[in-house]
């Protein structure tokens, strides 16, 4: 809808002739290359929203690893060499440190409030300290296990019924079920599955959050027609999901501060930001906006991503058995017998987090990473990038580089066996959590569960496909979205092992 009104509207837009001299400048400047663009929408009608880490791939592949695109007056540039990451990451990282205001981003994060959203200045330099030494500390994460624990039974326990009964297990649903739970537990102090404020009900909010997300609003390319956004109904979408998220969270902090109200035992992150708040340990004053806002960000940020890594790890697995078996021989030979194996099993199984680092240089659960802006102009790579133009970087793309990796697109798990190349942001040929100061604060948390629940998912049960279905016909279609997951659901028949 959104694209038909634009296109009507063309007539008119191409008698805005000016936006051709801008390019013409911006080839004066020694600009990267990229396709040619239309005056005024530039590359919007060409430009492929569902799906664009493969897009922009294939474009990359004619324009070159750092290329240029116009969409509407949006200055974008494409990053897609881990060569280009790696100059950023070592003379570069502050200039391309801030974020271009993004009309469902700086709604649903409190006008750019929280670490990921909020330019890069004083109040961002401050929230990211109570992010780092306050939220997610090693120390911290630490008191989060028995939490990580709990919901891990659960899970088993969940899977297990389905084995006895001979029910097929949604593996997708239950990830991101256990996903859910865990996060909101560690971020609220309660899971939401199937309590509180209706069955699911905070579930689905997020889930339209990560539609509204992954939607398209012209005002972010072409700010005159924002009206466009109110007639397809977009901005009435987002402003309703919003408040709804927003009304949830009062509740939640309201809950918390409420001296009658049961006290868990469990320390989560309302706790912690309240006593911050409380005790005046932030150099600045901490609102309920702040809090909601880091809320929204670690919610966001750990629940939809975890759930796709696992989901992609056994979907890679059961596409070669061989590798399923290895994992499984290994953990079940350096474990011994337990009824759940914990974190400090975890450090026993090099060959489970090599198949998990390699599930995520495949399969990255942000593909794209989230949108940095440039702060001023600077060279990189041998061309001039402008200041405030939109950086676009393809971690899909950089992982399946053959300059980085040999046969990049086949799943070799033994590859990070043979390396230091880790997944934490430090090596740029692999970035699922982003680097440098934009680089995910949660990498802690995040890490933790996915071992955790895979570690005893693969130790617990025997994995089959369902009867009739053949290895050949496992997909890895994905949905269209920020965050990669599987289309269609993994369901398989799980066998319990006695232990």
């Amino acid at each position: 809808m959104s694209i038909f009104l634009l296109l009507s509207a063309l007539p008119i837009i191409l008698i805005l002739y000016f936006q051709t001299q801008k390019h013409k400048h911006a080839k004066k400047l020694h600009a990267p290359a990229g396709p040619p663009a239309l005056p005024f929408i530039g590359n919007l009608h060409r430009f492929d929203g569902r799906f664009p880490h493969t897009y922009l791939y294939r474009l990359s592949k004619q324009y070159g690893p750092i290329m240029s695109l116009k969409l509407g007056l949006r200055r974008v540039v494409v990053i897609s060499s881990a060569a280009v990451v790696k100059e950023i990451m070592k003379s570069h990282d502050v200039v391309f440190s801030s974020r271009p205001v993004l009309v469902a981003l700086r709604r649903l994060s409190y006008n750019g409030l929280d670490v990921a959203f909020s330019p890069y200045n004083d109040m961002w330099r401050e929230m990211r300290k109570v992010s780092t030494i306050h939220l997610f500390s090693s120390k911290q994460v630490q008191s989060f296990r028995p939490i990580f624990n709990d919901e891990v039974s659960k899970m088993i326990e969940k899977i297990a019924g389905d084995a006895s009964s001979s029910t097929i297990t949604d593996l997708s649903e239950t990830m991101l079920s256990f996903a859910n739970n865990t996060i909101c537990r560690v971020a609220v102090g309660k899971s939401y599955g199937d309590e509180g404020y209706g069955k699911n009900r905070f579930f689905d909010l997020l889930h339209d959050a990560q539609t509204v997300l992954g939607g398209f609003f012209v005002e972010d390319y072409l700010p005159t027609f924002r009206w466009i956004d109110k007639v397809s109904g977009m901005a009435a979408k987002l402003e309703k999901n919003f408040e709804e998220l927003d009304s949830v969270y009062d509740e939640l902090i309201e809950e918390h501060m409420n001296p009658n109200m049961p006290k868990s035992k469990e320390v989560d992150i309302i706790n912690i930001l309240l006593g911050i708040k409380r005790d005046g340990t932030s150099p600045f004053d901490l609102t309920s906006d702040h809090i909601k806002a880091l809320l929204m960000n670690i919610i966001f940020g750990g629940s939809d991503t975890t759930s796709a890594v696992i989901v992609w790890v056994m979907t890679a697995l059961m596409k070669k058995p061989w590798l399923m078996k290895k994992v499984q021989a290994e953990i079940r030979q350096m474990v011994g017998k337990k009824d759940l194996i914990d974190e400090e099993d975890i450090s026993k199984l090099p060959y489970l987090r090599a198949v998990i680092k390699e599930t995520m240089r495949l399969y990255p659960p942000a593909p794209i990473l989230v949108a940095r802006e440039t702060i001023q102009k600077c060279r990189i790579h041998g061309y001039e990038i402008e200041a405030g133009t939109t950086v676009y970087i393809n971690a899909w793309a950089i992982a399946r580089d053959p300059v980085s990796w040999k046969n990049p697109n086949e799943f070799v798990p033994e590859r990070f066996l043979e390396t230091d190349l880790d997944v934490r942001g430090q090596n740029p040929e692999v970035i699922p959590f982003g680097f440098g100061r934009r680089g995910c604060p949660g990498i802690g948390i995040g890490m933790s569960v996915v071992e955790l629940a895979l570690a005893n998912v693969l130790y617990r049960f025997e994995w089959e496909l369902p009867h009739g279905m053949k290895e050949e016909e496992i997909d890895f279609e994905v949905v269209p979205g920020m965050t990669m997951h599987k289309k269609n659901a993994l369901r398989l028949v799980a066998k319990l092992v006695l232990l």
